[in-house]
């Protein structure tokens, strides 16, 4: 069994239709201290090592970055802080008449255990749309696509063949399964 810790419940759902019928996935919401660093995968080792130390069981949990070219890499590993202070309206503003709208996702998944922590990570090609699409989905994936589709205008199991947590879950689930 795997506890994923995080406050988003569509997090947790994802994560749970991920590793379907591979094991049990429970969700425990669980504030951590977020430290500020550049590299996603420093801030999800921080937050593992304060679960494990609070819960001691083996869980899970994610730090994801959205990285934009043209505003040289904003607001990258504070792109939860951005989503809660100006949202997708606010980014989709300081974006209005730039043309290059590339940029990626980026997701580090910890796992920690009793043996300690390991860190898996997925990446994700896309762009900033000019509005928001779609309605599934949380935070930033109205506003950004992979193709033709939003995020947020995937189904789970579309979603969770392209998303960059999928992919850093994928990399976690072969590590994991290669236990059993």
């Amino acid at each position: 069994m795997i506890t994923v810790v995080t406050g988003n419940k569509g997090k947790a759902a994802e994560v749970a239709a991920f590793f379907a019928g591979i094991t049990d996935v429970t969700h425990t919401p669980f504030e951590a201290v977020e430290p500020q660093a550049e590299s996603i995968a420093e801030i999800a080792r921080a937050k593992a090592e304060q679960a494990y130390a609070a819960l001691s069981t083996p869980l899970i949990v994610d730090d994801t970055g959205l990285f934009v070219e043209a505003l040289g890499g904003f607001p990258g590993p504070y792109a939860a802080y951005v989503q809660d202070t100006v949202g997708n309206d606010g980014i989709l503003r300081i974006m209005a008449g730039i043309e290059n709208r590339r940029a990626y996702f980026a997701t580090a998944v910890a796992y920690a255990d009793a043996d300690g922590i390991r860190v898996f990570e997925g990446k994700v090609d896309g762009e900033i749309t000019l509005s928001p699409r779609g309605t599934d989905g949380f935070g930033y994936d109205p506003i950004f696509a992979v193709g033709d589709k939003t995020l947020a205008e995937m189904t789970i199991t579309e979603k969770n063949q392209v998303s960059h947590r999928a992919r850093a879950l994928e990399e976690f689930r072969k590590w994991y399964v290669s236990l059993r």
